[in-house]
């Protein structure tokens, strides 16, 4: 996995760098220059004659596009610099890399782009973001955001040093003015906005350039990590031969109501395609024949009902046994809002004692009653989407999705428990505070019946014995690599949850055998 830095990490980075490591500020930004440069040579490639245009703020990442600026012209590109200030107000290593430049740089100060703004961004091929860093607190504002416009306006490729101008290093959401690149080189490590939506679809392509700070102490200290696919294989070892189905673990599925029998259905079928050894589904008993008949291979259990065909409270004694004779529990998808059933839900999540998997129905429950987790018997892990997670918060959705990574990790350390927000860039906590990023999913994805498989993946890997922290983070990494395995035969268009269940075999199998 690779690290995430928020403004703050990056900041603490570079002066560890400097005063620990050894590395001076001018070094940092010369390497970190002449890696884009190179990148850019290569994205752009031949360079030689390409009308490179490069647009620096005051501020170090104005110091990095000084620096991109000469290596570029060292290769044979036409640059041509603007600085969005006055000379006399850069200073420090940003200072430093534009007195290495022997090229000519026209100051921008007007109140508006001026004619020479508009006419170096008409005559580029390629445009150089150098406007504004990890520093920025706040929109984009004045002359600055009048450039990013008239960047964005110009429909040029553009490729944005560290991050694109106007991007809030730590958040998702577009406060004011952005830049739109079409490759970002970011350096030493991702920054969390390129990672969160919808910031993350401004960025372009992301590139990470080495800056020369040591591996070990880039990643010392960071608590946010994107996930890969080498951190969910260590995790499926080639089966034994003398393996059997109680080898693999039973999962006991409770589920579904009347006209919801199908995410029942659903989350039993993904737990069998993620190697479940076995699967019971516990469904009301008026709609058990029709979870049985919507799959041959899970077993069925009738349980007793309220009159709106959802589980009544006399089932509660019924789940606790079956819940003793299986692995793990997945509790939610379709059960109802039914005020007995919603009770049952919490007691259930209170006092069942083997790992379980809350979702859907279940999260509702929580909803102003989150202190059953902290009574829980069991590890719990909970996946809501934003408007689940905003309805146990009792916060707006918007509240939610503004701070995706901070309202995850203060979630599960307050209430101990393994949570996966759901969306693009799904965020993955655990209650000791650390969070990941998942970087698999397409928006195809965004069908009913997804969740319900993202929960029967998770309960399949809870009951083949791995730790919560471990299924949830195979889960939701398998799930959305299914998603993209059947995006790729079938388009987003008209993807069902269903294609994501039968990708889940070839998701399981390693890339190389793929």
């Amino acid at each position: 996995m690779r690290p995430v830095f928020s403004a703050a990490e990056m900041r603490a980075l570079d002066a560890r760098a400097i005063t620990e490591v050894g590395i001076s500020g001018p070094r940092l930004m010369e390497a970190a220059g002449a890696g884009a440069g190179r990148l850019i040579a290569a994205r752009f490639a031949p360079i030689k004659g390409t009308r490179v245009l490069v647009l620096c703020g005051k501020g170090n990442n104005g110091g990095d596009g000084f620096v991109v600026a000469r290596h570029l012209k060292a290769r044979g590109a036409r640059v041509k610099v603007l600085l969005v200030g006055r000379r006399a107000e850069v200073s420090g290593d940003a200072a430093q890399a534009l007195g290495r430049w022997r090229g000519r740089v026209e100051e921008v100060v007007t109140a508006a782009p001026s004619a020479t703004v508009v006419g170096a961004l008409r005559e580029a091929d390629v445009v150089v973001d150098g406007l504004l860093g990890t520093g920025l607190d706040g929109p984009a504002r004045g002359l600055t955001a009048s450039v990013i416009e008239a960047i964005n306006e110009s429909r040029k490729p553009v490729v944005a040093l560290d991050l694109p101008s106007g991007s809030n290093a730590d958040r998702g959401e577009l406060a004011g003015p952005v830049v739109k690149a079409t490759l970002t080189a970011t350096f030493a490590g991702v920054k969390r906005a390129l990672l969160l939506h919808p910031a993350a679809a401004w960025a372009g392509a992301v590139t990470v350039i080495p800056i020369g700070i040591p591996a070990a102490e880039v990643g010392r200290g960071i608590e946010t990590w994107l996930l890969d696919e080498a951190d969910i294989r260590v995790h499926f070892a080639a089966r034994h031969r003398d393996a059997h189905k109680g080898s693999y673990g039973h999962l006991l599925v409770v589920a579904g109501s009347v006209g919801k029998t199908g995410a029942a259905a659903l989350a039993g079928r993904a737990a069998l395609r993620s190697g479940a050894g076995l699967v019971t589904i516990a469904t009301p008993a008026s709609q058990q024949p029709i979870v049985a008949a919507l799959g041959m291979e899970p077993m069925t259990e009738p349980l007793p009902e309220t009159s709106a065909q959802s589980l009544s409270l006399k089932s509660k004694e019924r789940i606790l046994e079956l819940a003793s004779r299986s692995d793990a529990v997945a509790l939610g998808p379709g059960l109802s809002l039914d005020p007995e059933t919603q009770s049952l839900i919490r007691e259930l999540i209170r006092d069942v004692g083997k790992p379980m998997v809350v979702d859907a129905d279940a999260l509702t429950a929580l909803a102003g009653s989150l202190e059953t987790l902290a009574g829980a018997a069991g590890p719990r892990l909970l996946t809501p989407h934003p408007g689940e997670m905003a309805r146990m918060l009792g916060c707006a959705v918007v509240a939610v999705q503004a701070d995706r990574i901070e309202v995850v990790r203060a979630f599960c350390a307050r209430h101990h428990a393994w949570t996966v927000l759901k969306g693009a860039g799904s965020v993955i906590g655990s209650p000791d505070g650390r969070v990941f990023i998942n970087p698999t999913g397409n928006p195809g994805m965004a069908t009913g019946g997804s969740g319900d498989v993202l929960t029967g993946m998770a309960g399949a890997f809870l009951a083949r014995g791995l730790e919560p922290l471990a299924a949830l983070q195979s889960a939701v990494y398998l799930h959305g690599l299914a998603g993209d395995l059947a995006c790729a035969r079938w388009g987003e268009e008209g993807l069902i949850a269903g294609d994501i269940i039968e990708a889940i075999p070839e998701a399981l199998r390693p890339r190389a055998s793929r």
